[in-house]
């Protein structure tokens, strides 16, 4: 029960630094939350944990919501052009994040070192974790972009953003989540564990898509000098 209570906590800080980056950043802030949020998850799903009926979950979850939630929500206030950026922004920062963290590992420690045995538990999977990843960000988040518009010419009202948010995003995390556990974890663990992982993964991300819903029509009321007018974002498309 205290993983379930910590974790509403844990969702609600999430949600609440994502609202603080807009708004105190603007769309630079998103862009700055999908490069640390992409490496930020890609840590956090090594770590799996027990929840009520002992289900079995990793983490990373709330962090890779909010990924889609950043893209929605550029898509939603600038257009399709800058949510691909965005999306392409998060697949260098995890690619860079990957090679160079593989680098470390290879120099040689210095006899006094308290480090390089943690890193190699928190990085030393991270290649598989990484290609998984990686796949499944450039095809899922790709994926969101492309629903989302398409989602926008039938429900393209303001009341009707939670169509498509949630349209977009619970079909593109499916994806992301069959991927990323198929490259991941297959072999790691056996067959009945490897099925808890994902379906409890995707439940949470459904979960946490919805939840996350009101916090995208908070966001988009933030208003900028650089927003320009709501007719010049759908140009950009």
């Amino acid at each position: 029960m205290f993983n379930l209570m910590w974790g509403v906590l844990f969702v609600i800080v999430n949600f609440a630094f994502f609202l603080l980056c807009y708004r105190l950043f603007g769309k630079s802030g998103m862009y700055a939350w999908v490069g640390i949020a992409t490496v930020i998850a890609n840590i956090q799903v090594a770590k799996t944990i027990a929840m009520p009926f002992d289900i079995v979950m990793t983490l990373g979850n709330t962090m890779y919501v909010t990924l889609y939630m950043t893209s929605d929500l550029l898509n939603e206030k600038y257009g399709r052009a800058e949510a691909r950026k965005a999306v392409w922004f998060g697949f260098f920062t995890l690619l860079m994040t990957t090679v160079i963290m593989q680098m470390v590992l290879v120099f040689k420690p210095q006899e006094t070192d308290i480090a390089q045995s943690s890193l190699e538990t928190i990085f030393g999977l991270m290649p598989r974790l990484a290609l998984g990843s990686l796949t499944a960000y450039f095809i899922s988040q790709f994926l969101d972009v492309r629903l989302y518009s398409w989602i926008r010419k039938y429900y393209s009202t303001s009341s009707q953003l939670w169509i498509r948010s949630n349209g977009s995003t619970m079909i593109s995390s499916f994806v992301d989540t069959l991927i990323f556990c198929t490259i991941a974890f297959a072999g790691l663990y056996n067959w009945s564990v490897w099925l808890e992982i994902l379906l409890t993964t995707y439940l949470a991300k459904f979960l946490l898509t919805a939840v996350g819903t009101p916090i995208l029509y908070i966001a988009r009321t933030f208003t900028f000098a650089e927003d320009g007018t709501p007719s010049s974002a759908q140009k950009k498309e």
